[in-house]
């Protein structure tokens, strides 16, 4: 509520959160949209997209039809000045922009993104990731660069980690002690490849590459590390243990309690209504507050369910762009170093040779993993996988390890992630 009134002040005062856009595909186009038609105080300034013309085409969908194309950050501050949007195939030309208060990464990439975060960040501004492949692998070094430059990097509220935060949060703010979070699942199934999502994507105009890392648990396991890292929460196994129910409120009693005790779990829901959403377990020892909680259909407990039957990035995005202007807060952002990895598995038999074709590819899925399990098995990210030639045959349902690869040189990605390796060795908090 205290955000509604900040923007709400902002848009009476003339004075909206200034956004850059970089991704203007399917996704960035959505939220395009969303801040276009507009939340009150917010206002999308600028896309960037390789090809011009497709932050041009978010625009129009919009119904913004006279747009600049701006080269420099001094074009691009005249343009915001002039009260016009822009179009930009230059990362550098937003982030050198005075009047940009905000990047939104929604590109999906690994590689390009770690560039865009860090141009941003040297630029002096603030970073929401709509890209959990980027967050999931390179999250904890990126947030500490940000933080100690006075700036906020965080994932979004809408994305299922922001989702559940987002009520974690309320739900400690109240005096209830969460346990225990992560998504409604309504399928897994490892071995799912382009190939075979290829006309459910086209069904929907998404990418089917994308669509893929959805159903073979790839994109699941970098939300839960996502999640994992900004709550201090364990995983109970590699990959979760992903209890199948009717209803999310059941996941609580098929989850081990001495593990949710002891350090919390992040976790999934498997086939349970509401079917999408998030959900927060919290754990009351009190018998007397039991009493009331049953009163209030909640159950007999000690383990509670609260969850979120909804989650809406392009829409939800707007909060976070508050959150991180306004109030310096992150709606999901690493405690620290990594407390779980995402691991490359062979999705089938690999020869010596094979070039791994990354997330939502036809060569590996990936899972979760406890960071420290991760670094002792010297298990390859599943976000540094893309482009790694074996060096030796992998067995189907393997975890790939570093060693058996040869990464493509110079890539400023495994640069960052031996940084966070030095930076938060196996076993330091």
């Amino acid at each position: 509520m205290a955000l509604d009134a900040a923007l709400r002040q902002r848009a009476a005062d003339q004075r909206p959160i200034q956004v850059a856009l970089v991704g203007a595909g399917v996704t960035g186009r959505a939220i395009a949209l969303q801040l276009l038609t507009p939340p009150p105080g917010i206002r999308l300034a600028a896309i960037v997209n390789r090809t011009p013309a497709h932050g041009l085409q978010a625009f129009q969908e919009a119904g913004i039809p006279r747009v600049r194309e701006v080269g420099t950050a001094a074009e691009l501050q005249r343009t915001i000045e002039a009260g016009q949007h822009a179009v930009t195939g230059d990362v550098a030309v937003v982030c050198g922009a005075g009047a940009i208060d905000v990047i939104v990464e929604a590109t999906g990439t690994i590689e390009f993104a770690a560039g865009v975060t860090e141009q941003a960040i040297a630029g002096g501004k603030h970073v929401v990731l709509v890209n959990a492949e980027l967050d999931s692998t390179l999250g904890p070094i990126l947030a500490s660069r940000a933080t100690r430059a006075g700036l906020v990097l965080t994932n979004t509220d809408g994305d299922e980690p922001g989702v559940a935060m987002t009520l974690l949060r309320y739900l400690r703010s109240l005096g209830l002690r969460p346990v225990g979070a992560g998504n409604i699942k309504g399928m897994v199934d490892y071995y799912r490849t382009p190939e075979t999502q290829r006309a459910f994507a086209e069904r929907y105009g998404q990418d089917a590459r994308k669509v893929t890392s959805f159903a073979d648990a790839t994109k699941l396991s970098m939300e839960a590390t996502i999640l994992a890292n900004a709550t201090g929460f364990g995983v109970g196994r590699r990959g979760m243990y992903g209890p199948a129910c009717s209803h999310v409120s059941e996941v609580a009693g098929l989850l081990p309690a001495d593990e949710l005790l002891a350090n919390g779990l992040v976790d999934y829901a498997l086939g349970a209504a509401p079917h999408t959403g998030a959900f927060v377990i919290i754990h009351e020892p009190d018998a007397r507050k039991r009493h009331h909680l049953a009163y209030y259909k909640l159950g007999d407990g000690p383990f509670y369910v609260f969850h979120t039957p909804f989650h809406l990035p392009h829409i939800q995005i707007a909060a976070t762009i508050g959150r991180a202007v306004l109030s310096s807060d992150a709606t999901v952002a690493p405690l620290a170093g990594p407390v779980c990895e995402v691991v490359t598995v062979a999705k089938r038999d690999l020869r010596t040779g094979e070039l791994l074709d990354g997330v939502g590819g036809f060569t590996s899925y990936g899972l979760i993993e406890s960071a420290a399990d991760a670094r002792r098995g010297d298990a390859l990210p599943m976000g540094l996988s893309e482009g790694c030639v074996l060096k030796r045959g992998v067995p189907k349902d393997a975890v790939i390890r570093q060693d058996a690869v040869t990464r493509p040189a110079s890539r400023r990605a495994d640069a960052l992630w031996a940084e966070q390796a030095v930076r938060w060795p196996v076993g330091t908090p």
